[in-house]
């Protein structure tokens, strides 16, 4: 059977790992539980908040790996307890948010059945350089000897290769 991608395109050669990505946050955020908000509270700062009522702390985990933010939860059930109703979910859940290369969590918090995991987007680090192109013209005995010297790296190899 074959697989429809929108990766199939011949134009987007090398985009596995982004398809794999994507296929599995789609795979475990598809249910819509626990719900969430995601909050910009500064420019530089962004929080989402799970609404993960009866969790206790030592029942949630939240790790980050290859720009991936995990939440899981998993509650303990009473097995003496009897319900006449049962409306609160607990259940367990796996959360993922795909974060941006930039985006670092800063930390993580429970209040009043909210967790709260704050996110800051540092500044980015200017990395444009510039560099000087400076006019030397190449005397005839220098680009002899740029010749000779390549000439000599690829007879060494040449030898190398065939011993």
């Amino acid at each position: 059977m074959t697989r429809l991608s929108p990766f199939n395109s011949p134009l987007l050669l090398g985009f596995d790992h982004l398809e794999q990505i994507l296929q599995r946050v789609s795979k475990t955020s598809g249910d819509g539980y626990p719900p969430y908000n995601v909050l910009q509270a500064d420019d530089d700062r962004l929080r989402i908040s799970l609404a993960v009522a009866g969790f206790s702390e030592d029942e949630l985990s939240v790790t980050v790996e290859q720009n991936q933010l995990h939440i899981h939860g998993r509650q303990e059930e009473d097995p003496d307890a009897i319900y006449l109703h049962r409306g609160i979910a607990a259940r367990r859940f796996h959360r993922t948010f795909l974060l941006a290369e930039s985006i670092e969590v800063e930390g993580a918090t429970l209040d009043n059945g909210l967790l709260n995991i704050d996110l800051i987007r540092p500044e980015p680090a200017q990395s444009v350089r510039t560099v000087e192109i400076q006019r030397r013209a190449a005397k005839g005995g220098e680009k002899r000897q740029l010749y000779e010297a390549a000439r000599d790296r690829k007879a060494a190899t040449t030898r190398r290769g065939s011993l």
